[in-house]
């Protein structure tokens, strides 16, 4: 069960909200030159490119969590900063998450790799309709802690990404209520790497607003 604070125009209230289906998008920059840089960048760990992009990949809902400490099978994990959307009753809304993904097991299959790990989301949201004027001009921003030092890890424009209608038009169906939608991401800065510290922010500088939300990476043991 995902604890939200609700923030809109007509809207101002907490409620709980229980995750029925998860889907996450992939290889869904605009740019075409963009996600062929990320096929580059995940190629580099032996990850295949897809057969079409954007793609859309099903796994576990109870994957999703807003946990501060996030544990983890192994170092092979990394984090991606994504918008994420909510579906509910009284339609869609928007905050930030981290597609975490098992980054070895990523080499034998992607989706298999998405379900080995959780998924964090921020614990506020924003009414995708309010949004929609100056949706290109919102930020994504991850910083992480790696080796000990905290690094920008990612940072662009929504204007970089595929917009929420034109994901779920290529979705094939509207999303019903109890989905999350993850966005797929944004090329990280100096490469894909684990991190012990994960940061993500989604800036609304119009509106003089952020969502933020960060968590820690616990590793545990892998025994054989």
């Amino acid at each position: 069960m995902l604890a939200f604070e609700r923030i809109s125009a007509d809207v101002n209230d907490e409620l709980l909200f229980d995750p029925q289906h998860l889907i996450l998008a992939g290889w869904s920059a605009r740019d075409e030159a963009s996600v062929r840089g990320h096929m580059a960048e995940l190629a580099e760990h032996g990850v295949p490119p897809p057969s079409t992009f954007p793609l859309f990949y099903r796994v576990s809902a109870s994957l999703v969590s807003q946990t501060d400490r996030l544990e983890v099978l192994g170092p092979h994990t990394s984090g991606e900063i994504e918008y994420v959307l909510i579906a509910m009753e009284d339609g869609l809304w928007v905050t930030v998450g981290s597609d975490q993904t098992d980054r070895k097991a990523e080499a034998y299959g992607v989706a298999l790799s998405k379900q080995l790990a959780g998924k964090v989301l921020g614990r506020t949201l924003w009414r995708l309709d309010e949004l929609r004027g100056r949706w290109d001009s919102l930020v994504l921003r991850a910083h992480a802690t790696i080796g000990g030092e905290r690094v920008l890890y990612q940072e662009g424009a929504l204007a970089l990404m595929r917009t929420p209608d034109d994901l779920v038009q290529r979705y094939g169906k509207p999303l019903a209520p109890g989905t999350v939608m993850m966005s797929g991401t944004l090329n990280a800065i100096g490469g894909i790497r684990p991190a012990s510290y994960f940061e993500m922010q989604l800036e609304d500088s119009a509106a003089r607003r952020s969502i933020i939300h960060a968590y820690d990476v616990a590793e545990l043991p892998v025994i054989a």
